[in-house]
């Protein structure tokens, strides 16, 4: 069984001002206050989320088994 990419997502921005789906977005990346880090899953969907929400969010790849 393949392992699953992950990545560690990073809130770099303010959600105060931002329309209500882009909050809601962040939460549902389990984000909610600056330098607030989940480590996510890479699968369509949040790289969807992410994309939503680039200004307020870095991402960092995370590479396991180098």
């Amino acid at each position: 069984m393949a392992a699953k990419k992950m990545m560690t997502v990073v809130q770099t921005g303010s959600e105060n001002g931002q329309s209500p789906g882009m909050r809601e977005t962040l939460r549902g990346l389990g984000l909610g206050r600056i330098s607030s880090t989940r480590e996510i899953e890479d699968t369509p969907s949040t790289r969807g989320m992410i994309t939503k929400v680039r200004h307020l969010v870095r991402v960092e790849e995370n590479v396991k088994g180098k």
